[in-house]
Protein backbone atom coordinates (compact mmCIF):
# COMPACT_ATOMS: atom_id res chain seq x y z
CA UNK A 1 0.00 0.00 0.00
CA UNK A 2 1.18 3.52 -0.45
CA UNK A 3 1.18 6.75 1.27
CA UNK A 4 -1.68 7.96 -0.74
CA UNK A 5 -3.92 4.59 -0.58
CA UNK A 6 -3.44 4.86 3.21
CA UNK A 7 -4.19 8.63 3.50
CA UNK A 8 -7.55 7.83 1.49
CA UNK A 9 -8.03 4.95 3.71
CA UNK A 10 -7.53 7.43 6.90
CA UNK A 11 -9.30 10.03 5.18
CA UNK A 12 -12.54 7.61 4.64
CA UNK A 13 -12.03 6.12 8.27
CA UNK A 14 -15.60 8.08 10.32
CA UNK A 15 -14.40 9.61 13.06
CA UNK A 16 -18.03 10.97 14.37
CA UNK A 17 -17.74 8.57 17.14
CA UNK A 18 -16.74 9.71 20.78
CA UNK A 19 -16.28 6.18 22.08
CA UNK A 20 -12.79 6.87 21.07
CA UNK A 21 -12.39 10.09 23.09
CA UNK A 22 -10.32 10.08 26.44
CA UNK A 23 -12.61 10.05 29.34
CA UNK A 24 -12.92 13.55 31.22
CA UNK A 25 -11.65 12.16 34.32
CA UNK A 26 -8.00 11.00 32.45
CA UNK A 27 -7.99 14.45 30.84
CA UNK A 28 -8.18 15.91 34.25
CA UNK A 29 -5.48 13.50 35.76
CA UNK A 30 -3.27 14.13 32.92
CA UNK A 31 -3.51 18.12 33.34
CA UNK A 32 -2.93 17.72 37.05
CA UNK A 33 0.14 15.48 36.61
CA UNK A 34 1.30 18.01 33.84
CA UNK A 35 0.83 20.77 36.01
CA UNK A 36 2.70 18.99 38.77
CA UNK A 37 5.55 18.44 36.89
CA UNK A 38 5.80 22.05 35.77
CA UNK A 39 5.76 23.10 38.91
CA UNK A 40 8.70 21.28 40.11
CA UNK A 41 10.81 23.27 37.75
CA UNK A 42 10.17 26.48 39.30
CA UNK A 43 7.07 29.01 40.05
CA UNK A 44 3.99 29.05 36.98
CA UNK A 45 3.21 32.46 35.74
CA UNK A 46 1.60 34.91 38.10
CA UNK A 47 -1.77 34.92 37.64
CA UNK A 48 -1.83 38.63 36.58
CA UNK A 49 0.59 37.62 34.08
CA UNK A 50 -2.16 35.10 32.55
CA UNK A 51 -4.96 37.45 32.75
CA UNK A 52 -2.51 40.02 30.74
CA UNK A 53 -1.66 37.80 28.10
CA UNK A 54 -5.51 37.02 27.11
CA UNK A 55 -6.36 33.97 28.77
CA UNK A 56 -9.24 33.42 30.91
CA UNK A 57 -8.82 32.69 35.07
CA UNK A 58 -11.41 30.62 36.73
CA UNK A 59 -13.72 31.49 39.38
CA UNK A 60 -11.45 30.74 42.04
CA UNK A 61 -8.01 32.52 40.04
CA UNK A 62 -10.21 35.84 40.54
CA UNK A 63 -10.91 35.41 44.21
CA UNK A 64 -7.12 34.74 44.75
CA UNK A 65 -5.81 37.83 42.70
CA UNK A 66 -8.30 39.76 44.87
CA UNK A 67 -6.61 38.78 48.00
CA UNK A 68 -3.75 40.79 49.49
CA UNK A 69 -1.58 37.81 49.03
CA UNK A 70 -2.64 37.15 46.15
CA UNK A 71 0.52 37.66 43.65
CA UNK A 72 2.25 34.97 45.94
CA UNK A 73 -0.73 32.32 45.96
CA UNK A 74 -1.20 32.73 42.36
CA UNK A 75 2.42 32.29 41.46
CA UNK A 76 1.55 28.74 42.88
CA UNK A 77 -0.77 26.30 41.69
CA UNK A 78 -4.39 27.47 42.74
CA UNK A 79 -6.02 23.99 40.79
CA UNK A 80 -4.13 21.62 43.73
CA UNK A 81 -6.59 23.21 46.17
CA UNK A 82 -9.81 23.65 44.23
CA UNK A 83 -12.66 21.30 44.76
CA UNK A 84 -13.22 21.32 40.53
CA UNK A 85 -9.27 19.47 40.46
CA UNK A 86 -10.84 16.55 43.09
CA UNK A 87 -14.15 16.27 41.34
CA UNK A 88 -12.75 16.14 37.65
CA UNK A 89 -10.38 13.36 38.56
CA UNK A 90 -13.03 10.74 40.62
CA UNK A 91 -16.18 11.69 38.74
CA UNK A 92 -16.85 11.25 35.03
CA UNK A 93 -19.45 13.84 34.72
CA UNK A 94 -18.26 16.32 37.69
CA UNK A 95 -20.65 19.26 38.36
CA UNK A 96 -18.24 22.09 37.71
CA UNK A 97 -19.45 24.49 34.95
CA UNK A 98 -17.67 27.75 35.41
CA UNK A 99 -15.42 29.17 32.46
CA UNK A 100 -12.26 29.31 32.33
CA UNK A 101 -11.65 25.85 34.40
CA UNK A 102 -9.93 23.44 32.78
CA UNK A 103 -11.52 20.57 34.69
CA UNK A 104 -14.51 22.07 33.31
CA UNK A 105 -13.95 22.30 30.06
CA UNK A 106 -13.09 18.57 30.23
CA UNK A 107 -16.18 17.92 31.40
CA UNK A 108 -18.59 19.74 28.87
CA UNK A 109 -16.94 18.88 25.50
Amino acid sequence: MNTEELLERLAAIDDSASADRAPARLKSKIYSALVSRLTETGPLLSLEAIRQSGAQLCVFEKVVTALPAGEQIGSTNPCRICHARVLGERLQWAPVFWPGCPYSEFHND
